[in-house]
């Protein structure tokens, strides 16, 4: 465990880490903008694997004016849109793997999240506000606050929904982050500074709605959904 990660550890290795984040978003022909950025992505795999979160992306797509799912690729000052198309999801961690055309992007590698530790710092990249600042992903530092069941109870009877109910039957670990992540990090890749190894994913909607019910925009906290369960879902 480490508790610092020297500055120059990071700074070698995002030219590493950042032609692996992609935005997620759709393509719309006649709309202006015609591609509207939901979310952020990152790549695994064979290159050709992207994974975010199923919130991201609409379920539904204007087909009739042929809309369609895009991964959004920066290569230095270029700009590259590329078709998606979903291949498998996880709803229950709310995880989405897609499938991009293309040549092959360099991907990440998925690390132990079994092996993460309070205390420890992390870093995710990502497109924190969509494209309102741009298409350039940005990077966070966050230290591992806690490693917690994904459930708490509500406040009352009223606060229980399907949903709250089958995850306190089969509640699961995440990690809480002492940093803010704004709704496009959700699906940023949570990273180990000293190896570039993902640890977790950064998720801002699905974890709030169980742990946070009673807060309103809440500053300074995040969670993410340890690495372990996208392994799964490419092995399916």
């Amino acid at each position: 465990m480490h508790l610092n990660a020297r500055a120059g550890d990071i700074v070698d290795l995002l030219p590493r880490i950042k032609p692996s984040v992609v935005g997620i978003g759709t393509l719309h022909p006649t709309r202006n903008p015609r591609l509207k950025l939901a979310g952020t992505g990152f790549v695994v795999g064979d290159g050709r694997q992207v994974v975010t979160n199923a919130h991201v992306p609409p379920l539904l797509l204007d087909l009739e004016h042929k809309e369609t799912l895009a991964v959004v690729v920066r290569r230095g000052e270029q700009v590259e849109i590329r078709s998606a198309e979903r291949v498998v999801a996880d709803e229950e961690h709310d995880l989405l793997l897609l499938r991009v055309g293309g040549t092959p992007l360099p991907a990440l590698t998925l690390g132990d999240s079994d092996k993460a530790r309070e205390g420890q710092t992390l870093y995710f990249t990502g497109y924190p506000l969509g494209a309102i600042l741009g298409l350039y992903p940005a990077t966070h530092r966050a230290g591992l606050a806690a490693i917690a069941p994904v459930f708490s109870p509500p406040g009352g009877a009223k606060g229980l929904t399907g949903k709250l109910i089958r995850r306190a039957q089969e509640p699961f670990l995440i990690f809480q982050l002492d940093a803010t992540a704004y709704p496009g990090n959700s699906g940023s890749p949570l990273y180990d500074p000293d190896t570039g190894a993902v640890l977790g994913i950064v998720n801002s909607v699905f974890v709030k709605g169980a742990k946070e019910n009673a807060l309103t925009n809440p500053s300074g906290i995040s969670y993410a959904i340890p690495a372990r369960y996208i392994d799964n879902l490419l092995k399916q």
